[in-house]
């Protein structure tokens, strides 16, 4: 059976608790080995204090070591009023001669003697006093041993001791006080750890659920409440909405694509359903109206390969596919389309226009295809008669392709939108003529691909001029241009 996670928000307050727990676990021991240092330390004074008082007044009798202890009252008679209480059953004394031998002992310790290392005894004697812990009587005690002198001549060993049950009796008060109060922080802190995650992520929740509306609903107009704090919720939800926007943006394209090209499909599917129902029909039997049929849906199929070519194309410029870079004679470029085109012309004449051999680094294949376009695009809007210039220029830093002609123009409204896909200026007769709406939005990508773009200018009445600003190669010197606008074309008449 699989164990379901806990939620966020309890896991996030179970991890800063389980810190938490740590840090005072740390925080406690170090405090009881302070306090346990504190209070031996102190313990340690007494016992300084307790035997220096002895010494000095042992000192000050200048009597045999055997005479100063000859009783187990000497604690009350040598010591004075401010060490009073010495001989309580806490505090222990023992007198040791340099042979060894136990001198006297006070009334605490029961006849119980403390034991006496011979090394502590050897120490004292030469003067070195030693504080360790021992037991008496079963009990842990802190013991200082230390010379007696007289006249700063040892004449015994000092050995006085004290039990330290009440640092163990302190030292357990302060941990269980330390430990209900770390309980209680704990569960405080789980609490409000619970508290303050759900506080903090109530933002995003809320972002979360939004975001689930927004899929449920297909609503991408939609958007995520923005954070009024400057924090990273803030930068959070307007990354979102911005995505959101975006993604709005592109299934709003991508359903106007989809909704064109069907629209556009229908059309010489139509005509194609239209000219085999002719045929059907016994049109096929007549030599005339066979041919007349077949060149129709020639032209329908040819339309649709170059719908489909231009569909795939835009498909790969939306994926970013990379120009493939070559070395390109665009004056040569320019006589080629021309020559290509001459026979689609009709009664529209076509000039090149450059007044020497210009090179640049790009695609030729695609350049080429962006040209074709922009001069078909010229022709289809050009009456016989009319005329459309392919000019080759350049300036210091960039070379210009140019198409003009001498077309209808453009209306002004529809200047922002005729590099879109499938806009048309005039549908009823693009359509007449083949045109898809296409072309001008390939011009477009092939020349922001080379890192340039496309401009254009009209007059209504007069004509268009569509110009691809290409930058010139880094790795190619252009040689110097004596008269460029030599062989310029013509204005607009």
């Amino acid at each position: 059976m699989r164990i379901q996670p806990l939620p966020f928000p309890i896991r996030l307050a179970v991890g800063y608790t389980g810190f938490f727990a740590v840090v005072l676990i740390v925080l406690t021991v170090g405090i009881l080995l302070t306090v346990r240092q504190v209070l031996r330390d102190e313990l340690e004074r007494h016992l300084q204090t307790s035997a220096q008082l002895i010494n000095a007044d042992f000192d000050t009798r200048n009597v045999p070591l055997q005479n100063f202890f000859d009783s187990s009252s000497f604690l009350l008679r040598a010591l004075p009023p401010s060490v009073a209480g010495l001989d309580t059953p806490g505090l222990y004394a023992q007198a040791v001669s340099p042979e060894g031998v136990v001198v006297a002992a006070s009334a605490s310790l029961e006849n119980n003697l403390i034991p006496l290392d011979t090394t502590l005894h050897a120490a004292a004697l030469a003067g070195q006093p030693q504080v360790v812990e021992t037991y008496v009587d079963g009990s842990a005690a802190l013991m200082l041993v230390r010379p007696l002198t007289d006249d700063q001549r040892p004449r015994g060993v000092l050995m006085i001791a004290r039990s330290t049950g009440e640092i163990e009796r302190t030292l357990t008060a302060v941990g269980w006080s330390l430990a209900v109060v770390s309980v209680i922080a704990l569960v405080a802190a789980a609490q409000g750890g619970i508290w303050l995650t759900q506080r903090a992520l109530r933002p995003v929740d809320e972002v979360a659920r939004t975001a689930r509306q927004i899929v449920y609903a297909s609503d991408l107009a939609r958007r995520v409440p923005q954070a009024t704090s400057d924090d990273a919720m803030a930068e959070l939800t307007g990354t979102i909405n911005e995505l959101l926007a975006r993604l709005e943006q592109l299934f709003t394209a991508q359903q106007r694509f989809v909704a064109d090209v069907s629209h556009e499909l229908r059309t010489p599917l139509t005509a194609m359903r239209s000219t085999l129902e002719v045929l059907r029909r016994g049109a096929a039997a007549d030599p005339k109206m066979l041919s007349e049929s077949l060149t129709d849906l020639e032209a329908e199929a040819l339309r649709l390969g170059r719908m489909a070519n231009d569909l795939v194309l835009l498909a790969r410029a939306d994926l970013g596919v990379q120009m493939v870079r070559q070395r390109v004679a665009l004056d040569e470029l320019v006589l080629e389309v021309t020559r290509e085109l001459h026979s689609l012309a009709g009664g529209v004449r076509l000039v090149p226009v450059f007044a020497e051999q210009i090179e640049l680094e790009g695609d030729r294949d695609r350049l080429k295809q962006a040209l074709l376009n922009l001069v078909v695009n010229a022709l289809q809007h050009t009456a016989p008669g009319g005329t459309v210039w392919l000019m080759l220029s350049r300036s210091s830093d960039a070379v210009h392709l140019t198409v003009r002609d001498t077309g209808a123009g453009i209306p002004p409204v529809d200047l922002p939108h005729i590099f879109e896909r499938f806009y048309r200026v005039d549908p009823d007769r693009s359509r007449a003529t083949g045109g898809a709406g296409l072309g001008l939005s390939i011009a477009r990508w092939v020349a922001e691909a080379h890192g340039g773009s496309i401009v254009v200018e009209s007059v209504i009445g007069e004509g268009s001029t569509f110009t691809l600003h290409l930058p010139a190669s880094p790795g190619l010197t252009l040689p110097p241009c004596a008269d460029c606008n030599a062989r310029a074309a013509p204005s607009h008449v």
